[in-house]
């Protein structure tokens, strides 16, 4: 799907406040209501939109440990690595996965309670996952930013059309 500037727009307002009606972000983007709730349906239907969440504070959701945790695999290519992505999927302490390269073969985000739920779920989920070979924990002191909007600068700007 090719990105104009009201998609721009679009998007932009929406990831300041996806709670906005159609006929406020229509009014923010300047567009008349019916083709503005074309454009973020084409948008959902293309997956640029994913979904509407509420962001919440992880402390104040009982959620003060975020750790870093580089897992490395015994062959990144094979079953042992198809395994271990399937079950991290079903971990709710892992917010994030991702395929990196260097020293881990995967690194997580996994958000807890509190440095004994992080001892507990190391032990008894993360080194029983198929495959792992060898886990490096990073403890997150202090988050200096922390955003779920993405940068748009990379899509058109200036006129409408």
């Amino acid at each position: 799907m090719q990105l104009d500037n009201l998609d721009r727009r679009i998007l932009a307002a929406l990831q300041r406040n996806a709670r906005l009606s159609n006929v406020q972000l229509a009014e923010e983007v300047g567009l008349s209501p019916s083709p503005c709730l074309r454009r973020v349906r084409l948008l959902e239907e293309a997956g640029v939109i994913r979904g509407y969440h509420a962001e919440l504070d992880r402390s104040k959701s009982g959620l003060g440990l975020t750790v870093f945790v580089g897992v490395k695999v015994e062959r990144h290519h094979d079953a042992s690595a198809n395994a271990f992505r399937a079950a991290v999927i079903d971990l709710p302490e892992v917010i994030s996965c991702h395929v990196v390269s260097g020293e881990s073969d995967f690194l997580l985000q996994v958000v807890l309670p509190d440095l004994a739920s992080y001892e507990g779920f190391l032990f008894s989920t993360l080194l029983k996952l198929p495959g792992v070979s060898d886990i490096r924990s990073n403890f997150a002191i202090s988050t200096v930013k922390s955003q779920t909007a993405l940068p748009l600068d990379h899509l058109p700007q200036g006129n409408l059309n």
